[in-house]
C-alpha cells in the first residue's frame, strides 16, 4: 500500500500545493499519471475551481488529475483510477458525499490492492478510521463517522500547540485528550503543518522539519521526528 497523507495544502506565503510538490512527484514516480481527483470536500467554491488549482501544481512536476464529477458513474472512475487524490476542505461534507456515492470502499479496495493515496487535510482525515479527530464544523450530517481504515490510527491535521492570549476555550491537546478518554484504545497523531506521513515499502515515516505528537490514554503525549521509528501506530494492519 501507497500512501501520502499530509498535514496541509498551504504554508503561509507560499502557493496552493507548493511545499508538498516534490514530495508528489517522488511519490507518484517519473513516468507521468493522471490521478482521480476528489473534491468533494470544497463548499465555498466549485469543484472545478478546485480542480483547476490542483492541476496547475501536478503539472508542474509532471503529473496530472482529473475530477471524479466529470464521469457519470463515480464507482466506476474509482475501479479504473491510477492513483487517487483526495483534497482538503470541509471533512463533514466530504464524507457524506463519500457516503452518498458509496465510494467509501471502493477507494479502500483500490488503495489495498496498490494503486496509490495522496490526501491533505480532510483527505488525510478520511485515510483514518473514522472523520471524529477532524478540526472541522460539523456543517451538514455525514451520513455516519465511519471512513476508510487505510491507516489503524486517528490523524489530526493542522495540529498547533499555541494557546491564544484571552481564548477561553480548550486547547487542540485539551480536544485529543477528550477523544482519547472516550477512545482508549486508539492513537491520534497530531500532525503539524509543513508535515506529512508516507506509507511505502511497508514503512510508515515522517516527512518535515516539525515533530509529531502522539497520544494514547495512559500515555504522556510524544513528540516524534523523521528520524524516529513510528511502526507501533501500524500494529502491522497497514501491510
Amino acid at each position: 500500500m501507497k500512501l501520502l497523507l499530509i498535514s496541509n495544502s498551504t504554508m503561509p506565503g507560499e502557493a496552493y500545493l507548493d511545499y508538498p510538490k516534490h514530495e508528489i512527484r517522488k511519490f507518484l514516480g517519473d513516468k507521468p499519471v493522471t490521478a482521480l481527483f476528489i473534491p468533494y470536500a470544497a463548499v465555498t467554491f466549485s469543484y472545478d475551481t478546485y480542480c483547476e488549482k490542483v492541476e496547475e501544481r501536478f503539472s508542474e512536476v509532471g503529473h496530472h488529475i482529473v475530477g471524479i464529477h466529470t464521469f457519470t458513474d463515480a464507482v466506476q472512475a474509482v475501479h479504473k483510477a491510477e492513483a487517487i487524490v483526495v483534497g482538503g476542505g470541509n471533512t463533514w461534507q466530504l464524507v457524506r458525499m463519500l457516503h452518498e456515492n458509496n465510494l467509501m470502499n471502493p477507494i479502500r479496495e483500490k488503495v489495498f490492492g496498490g494503486v496509490p493515496y495522496i490526501g491533505w487535510s480532510a483527505g488525510a482525515n478520511v485515510a483514518c478510521p473514522t472523520l471524529r479527530t477532524t478540526n472541522d464544523m460539523p456543517i451538514v450530517d455525514p451520513k455516519g463517522f465511519e471512513c476508510m481504515g487505510l491507516v489503524p490510527f486517528q490523524i489530526n491535521p493542522h495540529y498547533l500547540d499555541a494557546h491564544p492570549e484571552g481564548h477561553g476555550g480548550e486547547t487542540r491537546e485539551q480536544r485529543i485528550q477528550e477523544f482519547i478518554e472516550i477512545n482508549p484504545d486508539v492513537f491520534v497523531a497530531g500532525l503539524r503543518e509543513g508535515t506529512l506521513f508516507k506509507v511505502e515499502n511497508k514503512k510508515l515515516m515522517l516527512i518535515g522539519n516539525k515533530t509529531c505528537r502522539i497520544f494514547k490514554k495512559g500515555q504522556e503525549p510524544r513528540e516524534l521526528s523523521a528520524t524516529d521509528d513510528f511502526s507501533f501506530l501500524c500494529c502491522d494492519r497497514l501491510f
